[in-house]
């Protein structure tokens, strides 16, 4: 079983028992309507802490307002359908102008409690007011302690991996103007995978309180400005029409970025020896005719470009490694 599901699983299990403990507090209580308990604490569970908290105090708010409209509409409609109707209809345009979205079926569910009870005295209102609280409080409880999803470093590798694949491919491109299927689809994978790196790593950043650790997001944000990089690097490639006396130089230098692709490399050897590459490359021989002479220049764009791509690596290894 992967990590996501075991994640997901463990999560799942965490809200169900948050729901079935608001319920069985709300019964020790003697609490009537004791399942709404259980019901606003799942809908108290937002995807991250950070959103839970914060929807939690937005539904109190809303649940306040709620409680001061249903009051004036039963008082002079009583407690019947259509002051249930007049208590909706002005609720739901208040909740449109504060953006209260979410409080408004699960305020009016315990709104809704008051016709059963007939009544809205301190005792009704009490009743709802704890399965609020109850509800609300388990929801927060069961996101405070749902689990960092540690899929991140999975879609991290699978990321690294199409990367290397396309240095690889862009080492071989240089060396083989005729290499086959080299058509850039290789940069769609590279988009999915980082789309989906992006998620995650946000979901994790607001799932944390406290000392925030954004590494996960600047790695991701790394990747996909090298991404950009690359993609500059594919359009000068396709340009490539013959193979220059500087193309080997240029190929193996590629080669060895992929190879050497890890978490952990600060790439500072690498920029050593690019720098040494290009000194090397103006100390070649002139062009002897045009297409040599626009094609070495392609290469020497993409030596300029590779120097990007690794000082993006260089700036996160010195604030992150």
């Amino acid at each position: 079983m992967s990590n996501l599901i075991k994640n997901k699983l463990l999560n799942s299990l965490k809200i169900i028992l948050a729901a079935i403990l608001a319920i069985l507090i709300a019964q020790v209580l003697h609490l009537d309507f004791a399942i709404s308990a259980g019901i606003v604490a799942i809908l108290s569970v937002q995807p991250t802490k950070k959103e839970t908290l914060k929807t939690a105090l937005s539904r109190f708010e809303a649940f306040v307002i709620a409680l001061i409209i249903s009051f004036i509409c039963f008082r002079f409609l009583g407690f019947s359908t259509s002051g249930f109707f007049v208590y909706l209809a002005i609720f739901i345009i208040v909740c449109q102008f504060f953006g209260w979205y979410s409080a408004m079926a699960m305020d009016s569910v315990l709104i809704s409690h008051f016709i059963s009870f007939n009544a809205m005295g301190v005792v009704e209102i009490k009743n709802e007011v704890l399965l609020f609280v109850i509800g609300v409080g388990m929801g927060i409880a069961a996101n405070l302690t749902l689990r960092k999803s540690s899929y991140i470093e999975q879609l991290k590798n699978e990321t690294d991996d199409l990367i290397k694949q396309i240095l690889h491919r862009m080492s071989q491109r240089i060396l083989d103007t005729n290499l086959p299927d080299y058509d850039g689809h290789c940069f769609e994978k590279l988009d999915k995978a980082i789309t989906r790196a992006e998620v995650l790593a946000a979901e994790n950043y607001n799932n944390q309180f406290g000392k925030s650790d954004v590494k996960d997001r600047e790695y991701v944000q790394m990747r996909k400005n090298q991404k950009e990089v690359l993609l500059e690097i594919f359009k000068c490639l396709v340009e490539i029409k013959t193979v220059p006396s500087t193309a080997a130089l240029v190929s193996e230098f590629l080669e060895k970025i992929a190879v050497e692709y890890q978490h952990d490399n600060d790439v500072k050897s690498l920029l050593e020896e690019l720098h040494s590459i290009q000194g090397l490359m103006k100390e070649k021989a002139l062009p002897q005719n045009r297409p040599e002479f626009e094609d070495r220049a392609l290469l020497f764009m993409i030596l300029k470009r590779t120097e990007e791509f690794l000082n993006l690596k260089k700036d996160f290894a010195r604030n992150y490694l």
